[in-house]
């Protein structure tokens, strides 16, 4: 909560799985917005926070259960205009004296679903409506339904599974919506979500520009005259939170480029010309492959693997802080996606689908202090703000690239072979798909090395080598993403040029895998 600036909205989550979604939506209109869980959202928060309007996340409890998520009933009492979806929705009406009744088959509703307007008209559907049919598309994903609405609200929209779809109290600036309109497959919903931000006085205040600014005050206030090391791993994140350091506090920023030797082909070398060449920034390029692949020789368990990788980056950061007079603080490329997935919903032990090497959990023996300028920002605004400091088309453009690097796209043990054809194998590949011209419209490619071997034949002979998963998707931040629809041509084409060119493949395949069920990365 530092950017009282902004206009704030805020978002109280209640465990849907799509939360983020509604944050991405927000952002895209220029609304400053936060996540919070609902237990962490009592009266004192909404004080502090002033949100100028309040949206109720959907969930997977139920409200008839004792004990439900709730919010404080001071967010009711606030007058600043609330939207309820889904869960949040059935919440509202709970509270404010409506009825919620367990789904049936005739009114639980999942997927696809049609909505129609009642009589009463809002400014809410502004722009619903209008394509002829009388209907919109929208995605549904419940089974309670709400049967009798609140007090003053009105219903606005119906659908054969939920005669209350949209409803509305106009006097209180109380909406709730049973769909979910920040998904894909509701067409319209960025509209409706525009429609609440224009009635709510929201003036989309959120820029790049702004930020930057804001960033670079923050930045001196924190730092003062001391001097900041900066995590800089080459990838996006990092090299953004570093031109934006520089902007701040010039020379008081050294940063540090840790070689763990599982870096792409030739990565380090134009890494660390890129920022000691063409930015004229302190770069030192700590040579530290021995330290990192040493220890996880062995290892196959890819938690462990992130573990160690996390560990072994604060300590060469401690060795070469130790070696900076003034040294105080610690700057990293953390992104809110990153804060918000590293956080339980629910207050308690969650799933932990992966690790965060960069978030969370700095041990006090380090002796520096956290600053990461980027973690309100998902990673489009990070390629925005990039731009808006100057960094080259080429370089903001670049794939994501995992801090673990190479060691989670070899699955079970690593060794320096694989490490060696992997880099081989994933050079080739990216350069078929620059050859393409087909870079700037995936979000991530790369290859992955498997843990096993297969007969091939070549020329006259028989090969036993191993066999690698080229991925590539498509997504706008990473939270969900598909895979890239290649031709078979260019499949085909890749997989042998791959063969022909890396020694140590034999077989090559592709992963056809959406986020979710799967992760983009393989660990």
């Amino acid at each position: 909560m530092n950017t009282p600036e902004h206009d704030r909205l805020l978002i109280i989550d209640f465990g849907s799985q799509v939360t983020q979604l509604i944050a991405r939506r927000l952002r895209e209109l220029n609304v400053y917005c936060e996540i919070h869980p609902y237990q962490n959202v009592t009266d004192d928060f909404l004080t502090e926070f002033a949100p100028k309007a309040i949206i109720f996340s959907g969930g997977p409890d139920s409200v008839m259960r004792e004990g439900s998520p709730r919010p404080p009933r001071k967010a009711y009492e606030m007058g600043v205009p609330i939207l309820g979806i889904c869960y949040g929705q059935q919440v509202m009406m709970q509270d404010l004296g409506g009825k919620v009744e367990a789904g049936e088959h005739a009114t639980a509703e999942f997927g696809r679903a049609y909505v129609t307007p009642s009589e009463t008209r809002s400014d809410l559907l502004s722009g619903w409506f209008m394509d002829g049919t009388g209907r919109e598309q929208v995605w549904m994903s419940h089974g309670d339904h709400v049967s009798e609405i609140a007090p003053g609200f009105d219903v606005l929209g119906t659908s054969p599974g939920a005669p209350f779809a949209i409803t509305a109290d106009t006097e209180r600036r109380f909406y709730a919506v049973q769909f979910h309109p920040e998904v894909h497959h509701t067409p319209n919903g960025k509209t409706l979500y525009q429609n609440f931000v224009q009635m709510a006085g929201f003036t989309g205040d959120w820029t790049m520009g702004a930020y930057r600014e804001e960033a670079i005050r923050k930045i001196k206030e924190q730092v003062g005259d001391k001097r900041v090391i900066c995590g800089l791993s080459g990838g996006v994140d990092s090299s953004v939170a570093a031109a934006l350091l520089h902007d701040a506090i010039g020379d008081q920023l050294t940063c540090v480029f840790v070689d763990h030797g599982l870096l792409r082909l030739n990565e380090g070398e134009e890494v660390v010309a890129m920022f000691r060449d063409h930015m004229n920034l302190q770069v030192i390029h700590a040579q530290e492959q021995e330290l990192f692949l040493g220890e996880l020789d062995g290892v196959s368990d890819p938690e462990t693997k992130r573990k160690i990788i996390g560990r072994l980056f604060i300590d060469v950061f401690q060795k070469y802080a130790n070696e900076i007079e003034g040294a105080e603080f610690l700057a990293q490329g953390t992104l809110y996606p990153d804060v918000i997935e590293s956080v339980s919903f629910s207050g308690g032990p969650s799933v932990t689908i992966k690790s965060h090497h960069n978030v969370g959990g700095l041990p006090e023996k380090m002796g520096l202090k956290l600053v990461e300028p980027l973690r309100e920002l998902f990673k489009d605004e990070v390629r925005e703000l990039g731009r808006e400091l100057g960094l080259p088309d080429s370089f903001i453009g670049r794939h994501p690239f995992p801090g673990p690097g190479l060691a989670i796209r070899c699955p079970g043990e690593i060794t320096r072979e694989k490490l060696e054809i992997l880099r081989k194998a994933d050079a080739v590949y990216i350069d078929q798909i620059r050859k393409h011209g087909l870079y700037d419209e995936i979000w991530q490619a790369f290859v992955a090395i498997l843990p096993v071997r297969t007969v091939g034949v070549m020329g006259d002979g028989r090969t036993y080598d191993y066999a690698c998963a080229l991925r590539a998707v498509t997504s706008v931040d990473g939270m969900t993403a598909d895979y890239y629809p290649f031709s078979h041509d260019f499949l085909g084409e890749t997989a042998t040029r791959i063969i022909n060119e890396v020694k140590g493949i034999n077989r090559v395949t592709y992963d056809i895998t959406s986020k979710p069920p799967g992760t983009i990365e393989w660990e």
